[in-house]
């Protein structure tokens, strides 16, 4: 790391084989004559190793936050942005030091990415969504979804309250939420053969299915239904949207 380098942005979470956000902003650095900002990439297996990551990189002053950390890490702010709060899961971390103080803001850019790349998708309809799985991303997903009074179903590998397991899915039930959101890893590269245990039969030409996952551009989770018809989107507009979010978030 050049000792030039006086504005340091990171992503932290594990594992980060598969992240676009070191590649994305060093790129946006570079094309919009940002020639002091850096962003890399701090693998943390525990959220337990933020406090001297910071103390040691005094030139760090934002941060990415992904897997599976988006939730601990509330844990550890100081202040923590009311959609951030209501999400209950923070992506974007602002740093500031002053007199000698670290002062760690929580925000959630994640709802702003996905709100946008979800409108630009279905347009002003309001389908029933299934929403898979129960993580910080599911989280952001469900407050837009709430937000855009949009019905939503929860299912997650085990039963609980107002959540269905996958076993307990079937073709009606499929047929009858038009919007399916992957909120899993699952599909995530190199694992690109995995997806979520769903009853595909159930699809149809009405259907919406939208993946968080990014990597790979189609997974086999829109593929499959693409090959029955329904309207696919990865999450690729949704990250670029979030990763601009935080960046308005870091230069205020």
């Amino acid at each position: 790391m050049s000792q030039q380098e006086d504005r340091l942005f990171g992503l932290i979470g594990y594992p980060l084989s598969h992240s676009f956000s070191a590649s994305y902003f060093n790129r946006k650095f570079e094309n919009e004559a940002f020639p002091n900002c850096s962003y890399h990439n701090f693998e943390m297996p525990s959220i337990s190793g933020l406090p001297t990551l910071i103390e040691e990189l005094p030139t760090l002053v934002g941060l990415n936050v992904t897997i599976p950390h988006k939730q601990s890490v509330m844990q550890l702010m100081t202040n923590l942005d009311p959609v951030a709060e209501k999400v209950g899961a923070v992506n974007t971390i602002r740093i500031e030091r002053k007199s000698g103080e670290t002062i760690l803001a929580g925000y959630n850019t994640d709802v702003m990415g996905f709100e946008l790349s979800l409108k630009s998708f279905i347009g002003q309809l309001k389908p029933r969504a299934m929403v898979l799985g129960t993580g910080g991303a599911s989280r952001a997903v469900r407050f837009v979804l709430e937000k855009l009074e949009i019905p939503i179903t929860l299912i997650s590998r085990k039963e609980s309250n107002n959540t269905l397991s996958y076993s307990q899915l079937d073709q009606s039930i499929i047929q009858n939420h038009h919007l399916i959101i992957n909120c899993t890893p699952l599909g995530t590269w190199p694992n690109v053969d995995a997806f979520p245990p769903i009853p595909y039969e159930g699809i149809h030409q009405q259907h919406f299915l939208f993946d968080l996952v990014y990597n790979p551009e189609t997974t086999r989770f829109l593929a499959l239904g693409s090959e029955r018809g329904a309207s696919i989107r990865n999450g690729l507009e949704m990250l670029i949207g979030q990763a601009e979010a935080a960046w308005q978030i870091w230069n205020r």
